[in-house]
């Protein structure tokens, strides 16, 4: 434990010393400003009124930066250790490679979701004092889904990380598993399938392994409950989870594909030539 605080402490440091993690911040609650600033508060879109129409816009937005943000300043993370010489270091040091993993990966996750929830910590801040509606429920199951989506691209980034041979190929790796993720990300993409025959709730399932798509339809549900906004997939999506199922299922889905990612990037990175 001593060896993973001390890896964690000093990940927290260097971040804190660097100017992405400032940029990043800086987006997210820029973000939300330019929301409250445009008075979405104060309209009402599509029956969405308050902090309802902030928190949707917020939620659809994030879902278009988090992904590539994470992925690539994770990837940077372990691969440019390793083209710098920074293993031959550590490898001298007390402190065993399961720890020096787990505690850049878990600083790596405090580091992403802090601003997210930061910036979301002051649109409630400004919510109550203008004395608006806020929506606890939604926003503590869009908290739960942004958290658990942080969670499957730090994990994806780190798997990367630790199986390509530098940092180019690591970056590139991301940037074309987001690429993919984004034009899997409507259904209607996958029209082929159904084109040939593949029944729907089969395309819905495939669709589904989307991490992106999980979070999107799970930020939606709760809003729209019928997913009117998905037209004739939604029954597909009922007929195979139900409401209660996919809420479950947007949150311990991308829980597990991080979990899981990191866990087989650890398992890779400790069998790989370290230098």
């Amino acid at each position: 434990m001593s060896g993973f605080a001390a890896t964690f402490r000093l990940e927290i440091a260097q971040a804190l010393r660097a100017r992405w993690f400032w940029a990043y911040a800086a987006v997210f609650f820029a973000l939300v400003g330019l929301l409250l600033v445009f008075g979405l508060t104060e309209s009402r879109v599509l029956g969405f009124t308050g902090l309802s129409r902030t928190l949707v816009a917020y939620i659809q937005l994030a879902m278009a930066i988090l992904p590539i943000f994470v992925l690539v300043t994770t990837v940077r993370s372990l691969a440019g250790d390793r083209e710098a010489g920074v293993y031959e270091y550590v490898l001298g040091l007390p402190v065993g490679l399961g720890a020096w993993y787990a505690g850049r990966f878990f600083a790596r996750y405090v580091l992403a979701a802090a601003p997210v929830v930061g910036a979301l910590a002051s649109a409630l801040a400004y919510g109550a004092v203008r004395a608006v509606a806020i929506p606890w429920a939604e926003l503590g199951f869009d908290i739960g889904i942004l958290l658990a989506m942080i969670l499957a691209f730090v994990g994806l980034g780190f798997f990367i990380a630790s199986v390509a041979r530098s940092v180019d190929l690591a970056q590139t790796a991301a940037f074309l598993l987001w690429l993919v993720l984004i034009l899997g990300l409507d259904l209607v993409l996958l029209g082929v399938l159904i084109r040939d025959r593949m029944p729907v709730e089969g395309v819905v399932a495939i669709a589904l392994l989307n991490p992106l798509q999980v979070f999107r339809i799970g930020s939606m549900i709760l809003f729209d409950p019928q997913l009117v906004l998905l037209g004739s997939t939604a029954y597909a999506v009922f007929d195979v989870f139900g409401r209660a199922g996919f809420l479950i299922w947007s949150l311990a889905y991308p829980l597990a594909l991080g979990a899981g990612s990191a866990y087989a990037g650890f398992r890779a990175f400790r069998r790989g030539d370290l230098l």
